[in-house]
């Protein structure tokens, strides 16, 4: 077998492996491309609410909250549905959960948040057409969701079904969906290959199939070499044009 003919069946197995793969990273960035990032995350109806100038002096002693959170190792003034907060973080596996917020003002703790108040921090953040329906407290992330738990989940009745997702320990949106994030995650996943949790770009199918990509790439650029050598697209011209004789054994050789 020559090398043209290696070179040859190597670019067409590699086509015939990669071909739907192609069009399937071709047809996903084509969508991903068309869809505003914006509106994938609901970040254009989203509110961003005024943060006055805060006045330290007036609140609770910070040393008081910090010894009611065992394991926090840092402290935040902040404001949360129009009040003054503290919010504490540190070690996620401290006995009572060192990331609470508690009322600056009184230093008494607000965390976790009871439904009505996570409702506020939904309705305070969504500037959309449409009014909460429903509202759970997940103690596991679904698939759209893939941060911690628990959290709240408020969903809304507009057009794209919008669902926002609220820390109980800090009030804080953590993440926005709808049925376009669903849409763009959908043809992530196929682009990146990771069909179960759809965050891995380095899986072994993606590693596989850009491997194959690059096979295929190189080996049609050898083809083309070949051909060049030949005179085969001068010859394809000049019979297009009429004025020269195919070559039809070109392609055997």
């Amino acid at each position: 077998m020559t090398l043209k003919a290696l070179v040859q069946r190597i670019h067409l197995w590699a086509g015939l492996l990669l071909g739907v793969q192609v069009l399937l990273w071709m047809a996903s960035g084509a969508v991903m491309s068309v869809l505003s990032l914006d509106k994938v995350r609901g970040e254009d109806l989203a509110f961003a609410a005024p943060r006055p100038p805060l006045e330290t002096e007036t609140y609770a002693s910070p040393g008081g909250i910090i010894a009611q959170t065992d394991g926090a190792t840092s402290l935040e003034l902040t404001h949360f549905l129009g009040r003054a907060v503290y919010i504490t973080r540190g070690d996620k596996g401290s006995p009572g959960g060192a990331t609470a917020m508690f009322d600056a003002s009184t230093g008494a703790r607000m965390s976790p948040l009871r439904e009505a108040l996570a409702r506020d921090a939904a309705r305070r953040d969504f500037v959309g057409e449409g009014a909460i329906v429903k509202a759970d407290l997940l103690s596991f992330p679904p698939k759209e969701y893939r941060k911690e738990t628990p959290v709240w989940r408020i969903e809304f009745n507009d057009k794209r079904h919008t669902r926002i997702y609220i820390s109980p320990n800090t009030g804080e949106v953590l993440a926005r969906r709808n049925d376009l994030w669903r849409l763009y995650d959908f043809f992530w996943m196929l682009h990146i290959m990771d069909y179960e949790e759809r965050d891995n770009t380095n899986n072994i199918l993606l590693i596989v199939a850009s491997i194959t990509g690059v096979v295929f790439a190189f080996s049609g650029v050898l083809i083309v070499v070949f051909r060049l050598s030949r005179g085969r697209y001068g010859n394809d011209l000049l019979w297009a044009a009429g004025k020269g004789k195919k070559r039809q054994d070109a392609d055997r050789q």
